[in-house]
């Protein structure tokens, strides 16, 4: 794998970034919003991966450890790079189909959930030996942690793995103990999020066209939201102080803004396409939305009454639908899958 200097300079400067197309470059400097110091998102570097074919998934930064993990589901291994020069460091190769990856709180652990025969590891984050598993249905895929619970949300289940139900397990990730399983009449249960001063949390159930409302105590579904228009609501982020909640649909591809006080849809919006996470930066009360068709990265302003406005879309790579924003680093980093195509991509942006 090779790795181009992260650039330091406040613009992008394309002759520095090995392997970057002219026609994109030419691109970033015409392009005010690409090309300006104060774009949204600086282009800092990007790392190759060479070899690889298929879909990548998560993205997860380690800034104490200066690591950064991403999920490379369809080759089946978990590949670890530099944070600070984005080197590729090792490739982790005991897994079936890596999803998520979550690092435990005060410890030298992180959770891979994983959809193939073993299922969900914990590794440990200085021999990355995997330690045990977290005995689950099959199917390990989406997760989330809740901070005000302290628990970990895993989703198991669908019809990746040929099941007609999906389950979300409410873990506590210091000992893996499963705490409670709630069960859902669906093959597609996908992203969850949840409020920090409340007992919500909205999870999208993506062969319904709904969002379920559930409960964190008891764990179970006290609200469905129906979504009106679109298929395929995969990704969601949460605006909780002013009642907003982004579902972002692939069929077509649309931006929901719903209101958390009663479900109703109160804006819809295009978006960039074929993505696979939509990011809330609650200091700049903005949205990023990465698109693997156009190869971009939407960005969203939402104004004060909480309309959301589109600023700009800025150029990423064919095939980048995930990543992952740190608010404390006021980093972006979006995978660019290679598909049926040979040889993905790291992008790595700095958020103005």
């Amino acid at each position: 794998m090779h790795k181009t200097m992260k650039l330091a300079a406040k613009a992008p400067r394309c002759g520095s970034v090995a392997r970057f197309a002219l026609a994109a470059c030419a691109a970033l400097a015409t392009a005010a919003l690409a090309a300006s110091h104060t774009a949204p998102l600086q282009l800092l570097g990007h790392t190759d991966i060479p070899g690889y074919t298929g879909d990548f998934d998560a993205i997860t930064p380690d800034p104490a450890r200066n690591r950064l993990f991403m999920a490379a589901e369809d080759h089946g291994t978990v590949e670890v790079f530099d944070l600070a020069t984005g080197k590729h460091l090792r490739t982790l190769t005991t897994f079936g189909t890596p999803h998520q990856i979550f690092l435990v709180p005060g410890t030298h652990r992180m959770i891979v959930t994983d959809g193939g025969r073993d299922g969900t590891a914990i590794v440990d984050t200085r021999t990355y030996k995997v330690l045990g598993h977290i005995k689950l249905a099959p199917g390990a895929d989406e997760a989330y942690y809740d901070p005000s619970t302290r628990h970990y949300f895993i989703v198991t289940g669908g019809e990746d793995v040929d099941m007609k139900v999906c389950y979300l397990n409410e873990v506590d990730p210091w000992t893996g103990r499963v705490l409670a399983q709630l069960k859902f009449d669906s093959n597609h249960t996908e992203t969850l999020r949840a409020e920090q001063h409340g007992n919500r949390m909205f999870i999208n159930v993506a062969d319904k066209n709904e969002v379920d409302v559930l409960s964190k105590s008891p764990l179970e579904v006290i609200a469905r939201w129906p979504i009106v228009g679109a298929k395929k609501n995969l990704t969601l982020a949460l605006d909780e102080p002013d009642h907003r909640l982004f579902v972002v649909t692939r069929d077509p591809t649309r931006m929901f803004v719903l209101d958390t006080d009663n479900g109703r849809t109160v804006q819809v919006l295009d978006v960039a396409a074929v993505n696979d996470g939509v990011f809330w930066d609650a200091k700049r009360r903005r949205l990023y939305v990465p698109g693997a068709a156009a190869g971009e990265v939407g960005v969203y302003q939402v104004g004060q009454g909480g309309q959301v406005k589109e600023i700009g879309r800025v150029p990423s790579a064919a095939g980048g639908k995930s990543g992952a924003f740190s608010p404390r680093l006021d980093e972006m980093w979006v995978a660019a899958s290679p598909g049926k195509r040979t040889g993905g991509e790291i992008l790595w942006y700095r958020v103005h």
